[in-house]
């Protein structure tokens, strides 16, 4: 079953099972994974070297889609999440221990990836704008996949919760393992398009006609807010 014609993959090209999109506030979590200054933050450079200023020229649409689009959409949902008591939780890359040897190993690869945020590192924080409230859940992890990580998944289900709504960064990365993680566990998935993103459009299109009608639905955040009225 899909509820629209977006990113409909070859799997579901000749299914003409259209469903609509519900959401019961009761039973229904938004979960923002991994929105923190590490990721979404502009990058100060003083004195750029010719390949730090091409390197910033080269994820400039990122950040861009991300100031525009992405952090004012998880405004809305949290906002509107908020104005009805639903549950809100969300998780941040940061190990435990000083020298990160608590990582799963895609965090002491080398390259993009390679990541050492030990409690009390700035850059680990959540962005102002998207900072949780008192009695949200905040789950600190040292894996792509927030369930495969913490302790999420039992206290979703402890709270009656079923389905989770996600965003945040990356979609091609921490997004995805946590979506596919979420469907194998038996929630059912909401992932929205304008409140998720990857490094590039391409790589984004390309995870969300991945990830569609198989480990979750892709909708906007029109489209959530309006099915939550």
């Amino acid at each position: 079953m899909r509820v629209n014609n977006r990113y409909v993959s070859f799997y579901y090209e000749n299914d003409n099972d259209m469903g609509e999109i519900k959401i019961d506030p009761k039973k229904t979590a938004l979960l923002v994974i991994d929105m923190q200054h590490v990721f979404i933050t502009r990058p100060t450079l003083e004195n750029p070297t010719p390949e730090e200023l091409a390197e910033a020229e080269r994820w400039e649409p990122f950040f861009s889609k991300i100031d525009s689009v992405v952090v004012p959409n998880n405004q809305r949902l949290l906002q509107a999440f908020r104005d009805r008591n639903m549950n809100i939780c969300f998780a941040k890359i940061q190990c435990q221990k000083k020298d990160g040897s608590d990582r799963s190993l895609d965090q002491k690869a080398t390259g993009y990836n390679e990541l050492l945020l030990p409690p009390g590192t700035p850059s680990a924080e959540i962005v102002p704008e998207l900072k949780p409230l008192d009695d949200e859940i905040v789950v600190t992890k040292t894996t792509d996949s927030v369930l495969a990580g913490t302790s999420l998944r039992l206290w979703l289900n402890n709270m009656g919760i079923d389905t989770v709504v996600v965003t945040g960064v990356l979609t091609d990365q921490c997004v995805s393992g946590t979506v596919r993680s979420l469907a194998d566990e038996s929630f059912k998935v909401w992932l929205i398009e304008d409140a998720c993103m990857a490094s590039t459009q391409r790589i984004q299109d390309n995870e969300l006609e991945i990830l569609n009608n198989i480990y979750c639905h892709v909708i906007n955040t029109d489209e959530l807010i309006e099915a939550l009225s």
